[in-house]
């Protein structure tokens, strides 16, 4: 069974249960707002596209099938019920600060839709619509500001994301964000996003000018930065 099916058969059984019971136990983040799943409309959903006009990932299409509750509480959609993707230096500057926003403008092209995930305190999880692996999935990167700036790849899909907050998987204890990058199953997809994505490397930190790939993305940036 497809990893996200396995999430919705485990949410069915208790939708208004907590999404973060260990990482977020103070904070209510049900699965499903009121404890009643409201799907996208099936016709709604069959034509549905990014703005960049890049097709829904399999896991994505599933779990908006099941409910669009999660994701609306979390910023994707406008009024009328379009996406809303942000640019990584808009979603930094609205989580994080304004006065973060404009370092991160030189990866805006790259990133240039962005989706706020559950999950973090001082951290934050996003889903950036680029090129999708090949199980036709977006990567999920993680944003923290504990101590200094830093960007590193944590999922290689919204799959196994929503599977390992559902507490699905055995990943064991995570000691890096980027640990799935060797791992056996999802590394080849997490290895195949960070070279789509950061030319090769699964996380970066600020000062971003002392890394290594920061002119050679900065130079490829088709986005012009924003300025602050």
């Amino acid at each position: 069974m497809p990893l996200t099916e396995r999430v919705i058969e485990a949410v069915r059984r208790d939708p208004g249960a907590s999404a973060l019971p260990h990482l977020l136990p103070y904070v209510d983040v049900p699965w499903v707002e009121g404890g009643v799943p409201r799907p996208m409309p099936e016709a709604t959903l069959a034509r549905t596209r990014f703005p960049s006009g890049r097709p829904l990932s399999p896991s994505l299409r599933a779990w908006l099938a099941y409910d669009m509750s999660l994701l609306e509480r979390h910023g994707w959609f406008t009024a009328d019920g379009a996406f809303a993707p942000r640019p990584l230096d808009q979603l930094v500057e609205d989580e994080m600060g304004a006065a973060w926003g404009p370092e991160f403008a030189w990866l805006s092209g790259r990133f240039s839709e962005c989706f706020l995930l559950p999950g973090g305190s001082d951290s934050r999880r996003f889903l950036a619509v680029t090129d999708p692996d090949e199980e036709g999935e977006y990567p999920v990167f993680a944003l923290d500001f504990d101590d200094l700036p830093y960007l590193g790849l944590m999922y290689p899909g919204f799959d196994v994301h929503l599977a390992d907050t559902a507490g699905l998987l055995d990943l064991g204890r995570r000691k890096t964000y980027t640990d799935l990058i060797g791992h056996g199953t999802y590394g080849p997809r997490m290895r195949r996003h960070a070279a789509q994505c950061l030319a090769g490397r699964a996380e970066i930190q600020y000062p971003f000018d002392f890394e290594p790939v920061y002119l050679e993305l900065a130079h490829d940036s088709s986005t012009p930065p924003r300025m602050p």
